[in-house]
């Protein structure tokens, strides 16, 4: 894999070389931010940013007002890290735009295999490029627009608009769609994705239309006649 490089954002000095240790083994650049404030000098500081692992409770900035500010200017894929394991800690962080939810203590081989997922979907050299009722996807790029108009999503956004569109007219059952946009490992319910889909059909404009819910079941990306 290239030397694609990581923020690593926790005020546990000793969080932060666990993790960096093994991200650096899986052939990763790391650079490491201390508090909220420090986190955002170094994202706009240094522009090839290509993920940022983001813990909650920090000094100065949290990691919710550290995320918000940078939701502003960039869909960077996040994976936030809390010792929290409510469900509305999940939510609030879904709603502001986290790609991944992992709470401490986590095995740091599983959050290796998290981001190498991310970024290996998210930095796809694929050429492809799928196109049905307005809507154009380039996977490539992780682009898409709406007739011809940029929609800008986050990654989770794109991956789940991407497989309501490869598998359009199909019904798709939550756990379904939890394993195939979220990968099996993740201990996720039904609200991650309720969440995830109410923030994509709003950004979609009137072609939110096309993700059709289907009640007790889940839903079906199915374009109007």
């Amino acid at each position: 894999m290239e030397q694609l490089k990581i923020l690593i954002v926790d005020d546990e000095a000793r969080m932060r070389k666990l993790v960096k240790d093994f991200l650096t083994i899986k052939g990763f650049r790391t650079v490491e931010a201390q508090d909220g404030e420090q986190a955002l000098e170094l994202f706009f500081q240094q522009r090839d940013i290509a993920l940022i692992l983001l813990d909650v409770m920090m000094p100065k900035l949290d990691g919710w007002q550290v995320l918000k500010e940078i939701r502003k200017h960039s869909t960077v894929p996040i994976i936030m890290l809390t010792a929290r394991g409510e469900e509305r800690d999940e939510l609030q962080g879904f709603e502001l735009g986290v790609d991944e939810y992992i709470s401490k203590p986590f095995s740091p081989k599983i959050l290796t295999a998290r981001v190498e997922a991310i970024l290996r979907r998210s930095n796809a050299i694929s050429g492809d490029v799928i196109e049905t009722g307005g809507i154009s996807i380039d996977k490539g790029a992780h682009q898409v627009t709406i007739d011809g108009v940029p929609v800008e999503l986050s990654y989770k956004e794109f991956e789940l608009l991407t497989y309501f569109v490869e598998n359009q007219g199909l019904a798709l059952s939550r756990e379904k769609i939890l394993n195939n946009v979220w990968n099996y490992d993740y201990f996720g319910d039904a609200r991650t994705i309720d969440t995830h889909v109410k923030k994509l059909r709003s950004k979609m404009g009137e072609k939110g239309d096309y993700i059709k819910t289907i009640w007790g079941m889940g839903y079906k990306f199915e374009v109007s006649a």
